[in-house]
C-alpha cells in the first residue's frame, strides 16, 4: 500500500474527541501532514483548549493509529496551539452533525 495523505486522512476519521461526537479530523485538530519520504510522516496538531483533559491520549492514539499503518515506519506528532483552536476550523460535517447549521 501506498502511503498518502488521503489513506492518513482515513485512518485519522476514525479518532473522535470524546468531548466531541466528531472526528479529529472534521473538528479541524489536524493542522498539517507531511509525508517526509516513503516511510516517514509528520503530523501537526492542536487540541481544542490548552487545558484539555484528554491530551495526553489523543495524541497517543493518533500516535498508535498512524504508527500502525502499513508501510510508517517513522512518525513524528507534533502539538501547538497556534493558531489556537476555534469553531471556524470545523468542518461543514461536523457543524451538521453538531447541529450548527
Amino acid at each position: 500500500m501506498n502511503l498518502s495523505e488521503e489513506t492518513i486522512i482515513k485512518e485519522l476519521r476514525t479518532i473522535f474527541d470524546p468531548e466531541i461526537p466528531v472526528n479529529i479530523y472534521e473538528i479541524g485538530l489536524i493542522y498539517k501532514i507531511e509525508i517526509i519520504n516513503e516511510d516517514s510522516v509528520r503530523i501537526l496538531m492542536t487540541l481544542t483548549s490548552p487545558n484539555c483533559p484528554v491530551a495526553d491520549s489523543l495524541i497517543q492514539e493518533v500516535d498508535e493509529k498512524i504508527r500502525g499503518m502499513e508501510g510508517v515506519k517513522k512518525l513524528s506528532v507534533e502539538l501547538t496551539f497556534e493558531p489556537p483552536w476555534s469553531e471556524d476550523m470545523l468542518s461543514e460535517e461536523a457543524k451538521l452533525e453538531l447541529g450548527l447549521l
